[in-house]
């Protein structure tokens, strides 16, 4: 088996509050491979968020290691972690972000370009994951001219342009209709699967969360293997 593209060892987050500490990860241990998509189900509140946060460098777990690619980040300044984030690490939200005065390949192409990308690379690129999707004939629309569908489509290919390392999604379809929810999550599973990427979508869709190479759950603070139903759409 090839080596985890993502590596966590007791990791723990917690929160100061006026009511005083607030632990929502209690050394928290997970590996995921290149091409695995895998599972995060819990509820509101749970640290579903937290971890996704500790594991794409957004914030510092308080205790604990975090490795990408075998390489403790942990330890690193701002600025290496900042040159992670945009090499390695592909970030979907529930909600797309998008620029509305940007139209699709531009939105794809923005963080290609922060990277060092010129114009026409990051153009070419973007055209390439966004046709990937199935966006080929919308790459000069601007997201209020998508739908809901064609806009996290489009969020996922500016998350994926850089050829990330590490795929994190939090409720990537929660604001999606059931169709247009399991549309959109087949394209993402199956982009994953063709680009090797190693995923973690944090979800509260269980019929999603079946698809996918492994699930976890969050409970009192800690991960619990959960049984993902082998079935095909």
């Amino acid at each position: 088996m090839s080596d985890p593209v993502l590596s966590l060892r007791g990791v723990t987050r917690t929160y100061d509050t006026a009511q005083g500490g607030l632990t929502v990860l209690k050394g928290v241990d997970l590996d995921i491979f290149p091409g695995e998509l895998v599972g995060l189900i819990g509820p509101s509140g749970s640290g579903k968020s937290s971890l996704l946060h500790a594991a794409g460098l957004l914030e510092r777990p308080t205790s604990g290691e975090v490795r990408i690619d075998g390489e403790d980040v942990g330890a690193l300044d701002e600025r290496a972690r900042t040159r992670i984030r945009l090499s390695r690490v592909g970030f979907v939200y529930q909600f797309h972000h998008l620029l509305p005065e940007f139209d699709a390949r531009d939105n794809v192409a923005l963080p290609m370009r922060i990277a060092g990308f010129s114009e026409a690379e990051a153009r070419r690129q973007a055209e390439e994951t966004l046709t990937a999707l199935g966006l080929g004939e919308r790459l000069t629309h601007q997201p209020a001219q998508l739908s809901g569908g064609e806009q996290q489509r489009v969020a996922i290919a500016r998350a994926l342009a850089n050829k990330p390392r590490l795929l994190l999604a939090d409720e990537p379809t929660g604001n999606l209709d059931p169709t247009t929810s399991q549309s959109v999550f087949e394209s993402l599973r199956d982009l994953t699967k063709t680009t090797g990427v190693a995923a973690l979508i944090a979800t509260h869709n269980m019929e999603l969360a079946g698809h996918m190479d492994r699930v976890f759950a969050l409970k009192d603070g800690h991960l619990e293997e959960r049984q993902a139903e082998s079935r095909e759409y």
